[in-house]
């Protein structure tokens, strides 16, 4: 058998595309604002991870400006060797602060930050328990890691219990879950995780991707939200939504941050973060730090979503997040229901499986602080008269 044979097999996408409405890899010709432009026209955003509408900040522009002048457009090589920059020392240190833990690493990617600590912490006798709704980049991570990977059903405590009670715990074992899911936009059940993780003496990995910007007083995530940012081993995050740039850090104590520095392969085997990404993040944490009102936007702006979509009669889910989906069941359903609210102005994202659970197809909406009432009105128009069309509001 030809290796190749496989690639002529994927007729999903061509049979999309033929039909009018792949919803995948549309080309933006403006910045990710609470509008873009798609082919000449205008539409609103409510498919980006811009949470706190800092990719457009004139701050963080200029940051990035300068230190592209200063260091040029690259490092040319790993952290380990010649690709550290004092920018990226003192973006760790600020983290590290911010995050009120002892140390950080910064990653190239949100991605490699997964598949880094992951692999490197989790050994040939150890164990690792995920969630089965958790994000790619975690599943990846289990993948090379040399450990005994177990998964308990999303978001199921009980199932957790048991999961961990039929782990061997002469090894390590290391829980890594999201702080919010990605697709639907529930919350992890923190306190309850918390506690059977000091009843069956593990350790706690938390990807707040999705929530470092956006939950918590200062901004911190869902462990400063629960109030339990010191029962959190460990917490990665992503600069690619709140910190409007590219990249990613895990937090943690300096013993466990300095083993994971000579130990993660991701980190260890990757160009450094680019200098105008870096200097981005920092102005970007400056900006968070100073302007908590944009959090306090972005939740009115959440809050008020989230409610009208139901009143509207959406099925919603259990997102307790800026990402608040529109549940629509059918793959091709979905599709002709993603291409209609385009149609009218609207750009979202499709989900289909294995983003999401097989016939549990979605619309992904999320929200920005710099969306408008008059933005989230007009929104709310479209997807009514739309919903509507398809049958699946009355």
């Amino acid at each position: 058998m030809d290796l190749f044979d496989k690639c002529g097999r994927l007729t999903k996408p061509k049979e999309a595309q033929a039909a009018g409405f792949y919803p995948y890899f549309i080309p933006l010709q403006s910045e990710a604002g609470p509008e873009v432009t798609i082919d000449g026209r205008r539409l609103l955003m409510l498919g980006s991870n811009n949470y706190l509408g800092l990719t457009q900040h004139p701050d963080v522009k200029e940051a990035a400006i300068k230190a592209v002048e200063k260091y040029g457009s690259g490092c040319t090589g790993s952290r380990l060797m010649n690709g550290t920059l004092d920018l990226h020392v003192e973006l760790e240190a600020r983290l590290a602060q911010y995050m009120q833990k002892e140390a950080t690493i910064v990653f190239t990617t949100g991605y490699q930050s997964n598949l880094g600590v992951i692999s490197a912490l989790v050994g040939r006798h150890d164990t690792v328990v995920v969630d089965r709704a958790d994000h790619a980049s975690i599943v990846d991570g289990c993948r090379l890691g040399l450990g005994e990977v177990v998964r308990y059903r999303h978001n199921d405590m009980e199932d957790l219990d048991r999961t961990l009670a039929s782990v061997d715990n002469r090894h390590g074992i290391l829980i890594v879950v999201d702080g919010v899911f990605s697709m639907e936009g529930d919350l992890v059940n923190l306190p309850e995780i918390v506690r059977l993780k000091k009843k069956h003496n593990a350790r706690l990995l938390v990807d707040d991707a999705h929530s470092v910007g956006v939950f918590g007083e200062g901004g911190r995530g869902t462990a400063e939200h629960f109030g339990l940012q010191g029962e959190v081993d460990l917490i990665i995050a992503t600069f690619s939504k709140s910190f409007a740039s590219i990249g990613g850090f895990v937090a943690g104590s300096e013993e466990v941050i300095y083993y994971i520095r000579h130990s993660a392969r991701s980190f260890l085997f990757s160009a450094s973060l680019p200098p105008a990404s870096a200097a981005a993040v920092l102005a970007a944490l400056d900006i968070i730090e100073r302007e908590p009102e944009r959090r306090v936007r972005l939740w009115e702006n959440t809050r008020k979503m989230k409610r009208a979509l139901d009143e509207l009669g959406f099925d919603t889910g259990l997102s307790e997040s800026p990402i608040i989906p529109i549940i629509v069941g059918e793959d091709f359903r979905l599709g002709m229901f993603w291409k209609a609210a385009f149609d009218a102005g609207v750009f979202a994202n499709a989900a289909v499986a294995p983003a999401v659970e097989p016939d549990h197809a979605l619309l992904r909406t999320s929200y920005m602080a710099t969306h408008t009432d008059e933005h989230l009105d007009r929104a709310l128009d479209i997807f009514a008269a739309v919903g509507r069309d398809f049958q699946l509001i009355p």
